[in-house]
C-alpha cells in the first residue's frame, strides 16, 4: 500500500511540476469564495485515483475535487492532489500532494510529497515516520519561548478572524516566531521532522490533515483538536506539536475558543 501511494504521489508530482509557472487567469476557477481550482488539481487527482483504483478496486476514495465514492468497506484513501493551490497558481514554490489511508476510521498510512524540494514524507502506523527513507523525529523543544510555530489564516471562515487574531496574539507573544506556509500538509510534515515545534489551524478538511497527522504521531508528536480530543478530522480544529508543549498550547487556545462547540 505504501509503495502504491508513493507511486501515485510521484505521478501526480510530474503533472504539477510540468505545469508549474504556466497557469493563467483563464485556467483558474472559483469553487467558492477564496477557494480556487485549476485543471492541474483535476489532472493530478485523476492520476492518483487511477493508480489507486488499479491496485485496490475495492477501496473507497475521498478526494478534494471529486468527493467520495460509495464503495463500502474497511479502507478509504483520503487525497489532496494539490495542497497549496493558491501558492501554486501564484508561482510560490510551497505546495504538496497528500495521500492518507484510513482503515476502520483510523489513519494507518500517510504520504506527503513536496515535489519542488523532492521531500518525500512517509509514515505507516507503528512503523515510524520518514523523510526520503531516513527516520525523522519531532523537536525536543520544551519551553514555549524557544518555539517556532506554524499556523494558517481562516481565509475560508473570516467570521473567525477576530477570535483567531486574539488567539494568535496570545500565542505569538509567548514563542520565538511563527510561519504561515499556506500548505497544511507541509506544516504537519515540518512538525514531524522537527522544523516546526507546533502547528495549529481551524477550518481544515480531512484531505488537509489525514496524511500529515500520522506523520506527526509516528515521529513521536501529538495531534488533537482544540479541546485535546482526537476529533480533528471531523471538526477541523487541529493542534499538532512535539508533545512537550502541547498542553501549554491547548491552554492558550482554549481560552479563546471556549464558546465553540466540539464535535463528538
Amino acid at each position: 500500500m505504501i509503495e502504491t501511494a508513493k507511486r501515485a504521489a510521484f505521478a501526480a508530482a510530474g503533472i504539477l511540476m510540468e505545469n508549474f509557472g504556466k497557469i493563467t487567469s483563464h485556467d483558474i476557477r472559483v469553487k467558492r469564495k477564496n477557494d480556487f481550482l485549476t485543471y492541474v488539481d483535476e489532472k493530478s487527482e485523476q492520476e492518483i485515483i487511477r493508480i489507486l483504483r488499479q491496485a485496490f478496486p475495492d477501496h473507497a476514495i475521498l478526494a478534494e475535487e471529486s468527493g467520495r465514492n460509495d464503495i463500502p468497506g474497511e479502507y478509504c484513501w483520503i487525497i489532496d492532489p494539490l495542497d497549496g493551490t493558491k501558492n501554486y497558481i501564484s508561482g510560490i514554490p510551497v505546495f504538496s500532494i497528500s495521500i492518507g489511508l484510513q482503515h476502520n476510521k483510523q489513519i494507518i498510512l500517510g504520504v506527503v510529497y513536496d515535489p519542488v524540494h523532492k521531500d518525500l514524507f512517509t509514515a505507516e502506523r507503528k512503523k515510524g515516520a520518514y523523510l526520503n527513507n531516513n527516520p525523522i523525529r519531532v523537536s525536543n523543544t520544551s519551553q514555549m519561548e524557544d518555539c517556532l510555530f506554524a499556523t494558517g489564516f481562516p481565509f475560508k471562515y473570516k467570521n473567525f478572524l477576530s477570535v483567531y487574531l486574539d488567539c494568535f496574539e496570545d500565542i505569538f507573544t509567548q514563542i520565538t516566531s511563527a510561519r504561515r506556509m499556506g500548505c497544511a500538509a507541509i506544516d504537519l510534515a515540518y512538525v514531524a521532522s522537527g522544523r516546526f515545534d507546533a502547528y495549529w489551524e481551524l477550518g481544515l478538511q480531512p484531505w488537509d490533515s489525514a496524511a500529515g497527522s500520522l506523520l506527526v504521531e509516528e515521529a513521536g508528536g501529538k495531534v488533537t483538536d482544540f479541546w485535546g480530543d482526537d476529533k480533528y478530522i471531523q471538526n477541523s480544529y487541529i493542534v499538532a506539536s512535539n508533545g512537550l508543549i502541547h498542553e501549554s498550547t491547548l491552554r492558550i487556545i482554549q481560552k479563546h475558543f471556549t464558546s465553540y462547540k466540539k464535535v463528538e
